[in-house]
């Protein structure tokens, strides 16, 4: 392991404000371990959950098992928790970020002490552990399975969005009202774990704070509209850390304000990521290889730039009616209307949202091409990935590509290949751009 992590792995950034990232990350895992010794709750919790002001606004300190995955994968220190989860039972087809998750716990339960060496000092054993049905099943499954390493007590939410086909003003209340259901049974749970009843004006600054890092964080992507480029992707999978693991911190708030304040510097004044921008290029779907993340740059060496991303994104600002005036109602309504914004037109065009944003996307960026990233163990990005570029092909002529490996697993990614595949993909680009 020692070899594998002088293996170079992230990327060059392009905005200075990206490169503050990494002290956030290790500060995660520090308040987890301060927050254990002075006798606060921890707990193990899943990004994206919508669920992150409950826990700020409870005084629970959140612990990212996933993020924790990507910061093995980043270290290349990730082969040890894989091969044990395996060894325990666990498919190499399972979700990586779990099985790094449950080999890591199975190992600290072996030991009786955090694996040494572990990055950023490992993660510090939970009061409990917060599922979600968001996204995909291991979410909902995983802190059931780490039942086996550690006792804590476990309670999973269910996120849902209806199909896009659905008459959304007939099913609204029923989802809304189930969702609140949900926020709540989440509620009664941490004020058992707690022995804290909630403060609804500490849930409504937690709000507040998240939506405003959230506004802050979509006007940043709005700028990246400007060409050259002044902030790429690989700057976007670090900066994504204040809005998914600090939601509801004036932390996140300052982050967000400095890197605006910074990008719009950039696109003010034309400065891109690279002297000689030749090609914008949309990351189109799948979680990003954090084992490889200089990827980016190769991609720059042709002058090609990926100037958004849909994955990891920061949630479209949304309205929540007025009239809405209990927080844990407006989260219902905000998860809702976050889950159904492009069903609308879907319905007027391709019938599928995900198409439907990558079709403004492109328009809005001015994107040449777009790469997708099929995750071997990840069904949620991954199953039907092929399917979203047959349809935006309907739609759009650029060139696209898929590149295949997995989110941490570096068993399943193949340097040789994947730089004929870009040689390739360039190349189309080239003959794109001559055409025209």
């Amino acid at each position: 392991m020692d070899t594998q992590s002088q293996v170079k792995t992230t990327a060059v950034k392009g905005t200075d404000t990206a490169r503050e990232v990494r002290p956030m990350v290790k500060d995660i895992y520090k308040a987890a371990h301060e927050a254990r010794e002075n006798g606060k709750k921890v707990a193990y919790m899943m990004v994206a959950s919508h669920y992150d002001e409950i826990l700020r606004a409870m005084d629970i300190v959140p612990l990212p098992t996933e993020n924790y995955a990507g910061l093995c994968a980043a270290k290349r220190d990730m082969d040890r928790f894989l091969l044990r989860a395996e060894a325990d039972g666990y498919s190499q087809v399972l979700c990586s970020y779990a099985r790094i998750g449950l080999g890591f716990d199975s190992l600290r339960k072996e030991l009786g002490h955090i694996p040494e060496g572990s990055p950023d000092g490992g993660m510090p054993l939970p009061d409990m552990m917060i599922g979600s049905s968001a996204i995909c099943d291991p979410r909902f499954k995983w802190y059931q399975a780490t039942s086996r390493y550690l006792e804590a007590p476990t309670f999973s939410i269910d996120v849902v969005a209806p199909p896009p086909q659905a008459d959304l003003n007939r099913v609204r209340d029923y989802y809304i009202n189930y969702q609140k259901e949900q926020f709540q049974g989440l509620i009664e749970f941490c004020e058992k774990q707690t022995h804290t009843k909630m403060d609804k004006e500490k849930l409504w600054e937690a709000i507040r704070l998240g939506d405003k890092a959230w506004q802050l964080w979509y006007d940043i992507d709005r700028l990246r509209v400007a060409i050259p480029s002044p902030m790429p992707s690989q700057d976007h999978f670090s900066i994504m850390v204040a809005g998914h693991y600090y939601t509801g911190t004036q932390k996140a708030v300052d982050f967000y304000q400095k890197l605006y304040d910074e990008v719009k510097y950039k696109a003010d004044n034309h400065i891109g990521v690279i002297k000689d921008e030749k090609y914008r290029i949309l990351y189109g779907g799948g979680l990003p290889p954090w084992h490889t993340l200089w990827i980016f740059n190769y991609f720059e060496s042709f002058g090609a730039v990926f100037a958004i991303e849909n994955v990891y994104r920061g949630f479209d600002p949304v309205q929540v009616p007025s009239h809405v005036t209990d927080p844990v109602d407006f989260l219902a309504w905000r998860t809702w209307l976050r889950a159904t914004a492009y069903h609308e037109k879907a319905r007027q065009n391709s019938g599928n949202p995900t198409v439907e944003k990558l079709l403004g996307i492109i328009k809005d960026y001015a994107i040449d091409g777009v790469m997708f990233h099929a995750c071997r163990s990840c069904r949620a990005t991954t199953v039907g990935q092929t399917h979203i570029k047959t349809e935006l092909g309907k739609y759009c002529d650029l060139p696209m590509m898929q590149l295949v490996s997995d989110m941490v697993d570096l068993r399943d990614y193949s340097e040789a290949q994947w730089k004929a595949q870009i040689g390739a993909f360039i190349d189309a680009l080239e003959a794109r751009t001559d055409q025209e």
